[in-house]
């Protein structure tokens, strides 16, 4: 009943508030992006959701889009500023996914959503976190975030599928706001983003080049799907 009924009503209830009672804030992160940043303010990013259905997700942007001189972007290092690295590591840059809560793509605790070329390269255990609404915060960000490696966030992932309840939820939403205050795991160790599961596996020689490319190119099939 939590899972099926209590668990959305929750959800629509609280990013509706939470969105009513933020929204000074969210203007002026929003003046604030456009102004250090620039347009669009809103990066927008197709992420596998519940049931493996594609949907759009919502941040503030952090990163600028400086090029060099062929004209193709700079690396993450380059684009993230001093004010996107502050927003991120403040959390503040995901408060735009309150409207993905909202419309029901997203819950407030639940597994991440990652990639669509990070869903092709997990297994089909690993895939069972998508029976589930993705959320804003989950079990594997208060233990450790983006500092842990890909095995060990599936896990929590997985770990939190089997065990989905009201004082869990509870237990790790508070989680969450204790890691936000200290800046815990807010990306890989000497990386502005973290590695995509399969650039790490690649890299660990877990797959083939072969299995690689083919795993990227199922990914553009099904972004191309979604629109």
């Amino acid at each position: 009943m939590y899972q099926k009924v209590v668990k959305r009503l929750i959800d629509m209830i609280l990013s509706l508030l939470a969105l009513i009672l933020l929204s000074p804030l969210l203007l002026v992160l929003y003046i604030l992006v456009r102004t250090k940043l620039g347009s669009p303010v809103l990066f927008r990013q197709k992420r596998p959701g519940y049931q493996e259905h594609i949907f759009t997700m919502y941040k503030f942007r952090s990163m600028t889009d400086a090029k060099n001189a062929d004209g193709k972007l700079l690396s993450d290092e380059e684009r993230l500023t001093p004010f996107g690295k502050k927003l991120r590591s403040s959390s503040l840059d995901e408060l735009p996914e309150l409207f993905n809560i909202l419309k029901g793509d997203m819950s407030f605790v639940g597994p991440r959503p990652q990639l669509v070329r990070d869903m092709v390269f997990m297994t089909e255990q690993q895939r069972t976190r998508h029976t589930v609404r993705p959320g804003l915060t989950g079990l594997a960000q208060i233990n450790g975030r983006n500092a842990i490696s890909w095995d060990a966030k599936l896990d929590y992932d997985q770990q939190y599928v089997k065990n989905i309840s009201f004082n869990e939820d509870v237990r790790i939403f508070f989680g969450t706001i204790t890691h936000v205050f200290h800046h815990d795991g807010i990306s890989s160790e000497g990386m502005a983003t973290a590695m995509d599961l399969g650039d790490e596996l690649l890299k660990e020689g877990r797959i083939t080049k072969e299995a690689y490319e083919k795993g990227q190119a199922e990914a553009l099939r099904l972004l191309e799907l979604s629109r």
